[in-house]
Formats: structure tokens, sequence, C-alpha cells
């Protein structure tokens, strides 16, 4: 075999972590999952009932490379009536095959070889990748806990070197819970304008904002030109195997990022977008029900571990908890590997999402009540164990 077969970029990203976990759990019996970022509610029914319709009657072909320009208004009329954000549907907004088509094509576009891309850490473990893989270099920022993992201005100037293209932000965040209001998006602003970066902005959890109203840095005016904004419908609308997200920025951008898009996958799936249409125009009330849901859980989860002695702040957004083991003595790759074996409860490493990370672990509570309360049990029965 060849010395050179593979791309070099590849062969040194290492293989998750997080899918170790989870091959260990596939053999195991009785294992309750805190581990996946999925909600545990069915998709609407009118959003799924619109799906049936629309393949019983044969509309299953191609569509737009952006994607269908119903379905694009319709993001637009979202965004304003939500977030008071305006983006133009026939220029301005592209579909793409979930928010990791979105993520990806962006970093392509974007980076040329050397850049340097600034990421709060931790932070969702595809971001690192996604860079490298383009060839780009990444440049972490620790968002402490102290601070409640909000990105602090004087932690970003640190890190801004010459070679800074690109800021990632993602709140509110995976794995912290982590959210900015408008006043510390208002700190940053002047380093963003400066240093003259593009700002990629993940917002996929905007609808899971509770102590505050969710603010988008894309709101500041000023900045636009700079900003690219990324959503779907896999967390607010309970659609993550529909794969639909999009991404809006000016024109400028849209254009350059919807040639990598058709090349790469043509149009997002057809039967997603119909059904995206009526989730836009119909299923408020649905985010809300799973929303104030998802709250009770939060509160459920941040008192349990903090009563069994994992320390653990309270999140302000998304459905993740990332707890402190650090008086465990273990590494939370330890942790969680022992944690699975022993008591069968599936958590991620806090290493997976940065060096940052490292000393927590992640747990999500879009499961039942039922379910974090079982693997509450056990996790106490672990640290007795452990102790």
């Amino acid at each position: 075999m060849r010395k050179d077969l593979f791309n070099e970029r590849v062969v040194a990203i290492p293989t998750s972590k997080v899918s170790k976990i989870f091959s260990i759990a596939s053999t195991l019996e009785n294992v309750v999952s805190l581990g996946v970022g999925e909600p545990d509610f069915d998709t609407p029914w009118n959003v799924r009932s619109e799906a049936i319709y629309q393949m019983e009657r044969g509309n299953t072909f191609y569509t737009d490379n952006r994607g269908f320009p119903e379905l694009r208004q319709e993001i637009s009329k979202y965004l304003k009536r939500r977030f008071t954000l305006e983006y133009d549907s026939n220029t301005e907004i592209l579909c793409t095959v979930g928010g990791s088509e979105a993520l990806d094509i962006v970093m392509r576009t974007f980076i040329n070889p050397g850049d340097e891309v600034i990421i709060p850490q931790p932070a969702y473990m595809a971001y690192e990748p996604c860079v490298l893989l383009a060839g780009g270099v990444v440049k972490p920022v620790v968002l402490k806990e102290e601070n409640r993992f909000k990105l602090v201005k004087e932690d970003l100037e640190k890190v801004i070197t010459e070679k800074s293209k690109i800021l990632m932000l993602n709140f509110p965040s995976n794995p912290t819970g982590g959210v900015m209001t408008e006043e510390e998006y208002r700190e940053i602003v002047p380093l963003i304008q400066k240093h003259n970066l593009i700002v990629v902005t993940d917002e996929i959890y905007a609808e899971l904002s509770y102590s505050c109203d969710h603010f988008s840095i894309a709101q500041i005016k000023g900045i636009q030109d700079q900003i690219i904004y990324l959503n779907g419908f896999s967390k607010a609308y309970s659609m993550t195997g529909w794969r639909l997200g999009y991404i809006c920025a000016r024109k400028e951008m849209i254009d350059q990022l919807a040639k990598v898009h058709q090349y790469a996958t043509m149009c997002p799936p057809t039967i997603s977008q119909y059904a995206a249409i009526v989730a836009l125009r119909e299923c408020d009330r649905d985010i809300l029900e799973m929303k104030q849901s998802f709250d009770q859980r939060r509160n459920y989860i941040v008192n349990g571990l903090n009563e069994i002695g994992l320390p653990c702040h309270s999140p302000e957004g998304a459905f993740y908890v990332f707890p402190s083991i650090k008086s465990t003595g273990l590494t939370s790759d330890e942790f969680c590997e022992q944690l699975l074996t022993e008591e069968r409860v599936a958590v991620v490493p806090g290493e997976v999402f940065g060096e940052a990370g490292e000393g927590y672990i992640r747990c999500s509570y879009a499961y039942s009540l039922d379910e974090i309360k079982e693997a509450l049990v056990r996790i106490e029965r672990f640290l007795k164990k452990i102790k």
C-alpha cells in the first residue's frame, strides 16, 4: 500500500472518543444514555403529515440548489419575526443538508491554508476537524466556568493575531449551555471590527434559551457584512434525521458558498424542505412545549448532580449540563468509560470538546425525567464506589 494513499489532514485527525463510548455501550445491556444531543420528542405530526402527502404526490425530485424559494421565504419571515434579523430570501439564504454541511462548506469557502480560526472552547466537537480539513489553524480561547462559559473580551483579545480570519461562535452552547447577552456581545464587537474578523455564529439552539430571550450577534448593526449565520431544524423542531439547515449571509458570501454546496450535495432533501415550510408556519406552540419540558428537566438534573457531589452550574440554553468531575481524580475519558462499564450510564467525556473540557463531562437532558432520575441514581452509586 502506498505511503501517500490518504489525505494527510484526514490521517492527522483522531477518531472521536464519543464513538468509542457508544461502541462500548452497544455491547452492553440495560444502558441509560445521556449522551446524544437529540430531542426525545416526535417531529410534530403536521410536519410529518406534510412529508407523507408530498411523497404520495411524487414530489421527490431535485429542487433549486439553494432550496425551495418558498422555504427560503419562510426562513426569512421566521428570522424577522423571532429575532428581528433581516435576510433577503432570494440572495442571502442557502439551505443545506443539516447544520453540519453548512459548517463544512463555510470553512471550505473562506479558509486559505494557514488562516487562523478562533474557537471558544469547550466547543462542539466538529468545529476543529472542519477547520483542519479545510487547511486552517485552530486558535482556542478558553471559556471559563467562573464566567459561566461566556466569551470575555480580554480572553479573546489575547489570541487574535495577524493571521486571524474567523471567529466561531456557538451560543447557546454545546456542550456548556452558556449564552451571550446583547451587552456581552457588544463588548467584543470592537475587536471584531478592528481585526476585520468573519464571525460564524452557529445558533442551532436559539429557541432553547431559558434565563433570557435569545439575542443574536447578527442583530448588531454595523457588522452584518462580517456575519455568517447558521441555523437549522434539528433541535427546535425535533427534526434531527430530516437533515435540513441553512446559512444566512450577504449575497457576495452566499454566491461563493453556493458553489461548494451545489457541487457537493446538489440540494437539501426535497421532502424535508416541504416539511420545514409547515414547521416554520405552524409549530411555534410545539417549540414552546418542548422548551418548557427541557427547562423542567434542566432544573431537575442540575439539582440532582449538585446533590450527589458533582458541581454543576445551571446552563442558560441548549439541553446539556457540564458538571465538573475534578474531585474524582479521574480524567474525563476514564470517568466515562468506568461509569459505562460499571453502572451502564453513557455520558460524553469533556475532553472531546477541546483541552478546556478536561475535568468535565457532558450530559444531555433531552431525555425523559425517568431516564434522568435513573442515571442520577447510578452516577451516585458510582461516585461512592470510587471515593
